[in-house]
């Protein structure tokens, strides 16, 4: 295939994975989008969709994985600015806010396959939190004499925290997120310093 092929199919591509999202609302969730509704949103034949997924299926794993790493890679910025003095919990918030606030469709998404009717969107979603789960273990083994488990549980509870936090947020205006994360802020650091005072017994 030639790049100037190859570069299209890569639009083309991207194009459906688009018209996908774009159409999720909070009325409108994945399993009860239609391959020709997304097609046509993206521009193409029903037919071209295959060359891309074999199924509609396929194409919402593959939103599930570009969800989970856009949202991964934010939390990685956020830490190096933590590096630059920033406080550890409030960038953290901010970021993870502020990408519920601006990717709402994305966020959805994953809320509503985690629990939903198909074995492999559950187990997507629950390996993309997986991940998630260990990158913050990693931070804290790292922040503080955390062993591995105890780091473990610790991130464990604040990605919980922290999600049905997103999720309660999708929901409200301007005024009730803002009160929302400080809430959330003051919850992680009751938390952060239950664990911090654990280790001293």
């Amino acid at each position: 295939m030639s790049g100037s092929r190859a570069l299209q199919k890569e639009k083309t591509r991207q194009a459906i994975i688009d018209a996908a999202l774009t159409q999720l609302s909070a009325d409108q969730s994945f399993s009860n989008l239609s391959l020709r509704e997304v097609a046509r949103e993206a521009g193409i034949a029903p037919t071209s969709f295959y060359r891309h997924f074999n199924d509609m299926e396929e194409l919402g794993l593959t939103l599930v994985d570009e969800c989970g790493v856009t949202l991964r890679q934010l939390m990685r910025k956020a830490r190096r600015r933590i590096e630059r003095k920033g406080s550890v919990i409030n960038t953290s918030v901010d970021t993870f806010m502020e990408f519920v606030e601006q990717n709402p469709n994305i966020f959805r998404l994953l809320l509503r396959e985690r629990s939903g009717t198909s074995p492999a969107f559950r187990e997507a979603v629950a390996r993309e939190i997986k991940h998630f789960k260990e990158e913050l273990t990693d931070y804290l083994v790292a922040e503080a004499p955390y062993s591995q488990e105890q780091a473990y549980t610790l991130a464990e509870g604040l990605v919980t925290l922290v999600f049905n936090a997103g999720a309660d947020a999708l929901d409200m205006n301007r005024y009730e997120r803002k009160q929302q994360k400080e809430r959330t802020i003051l919850q992680l650091r009751y938390i952060i310093f239950g664990a911090l005072a654990n280790l001293k017994n």
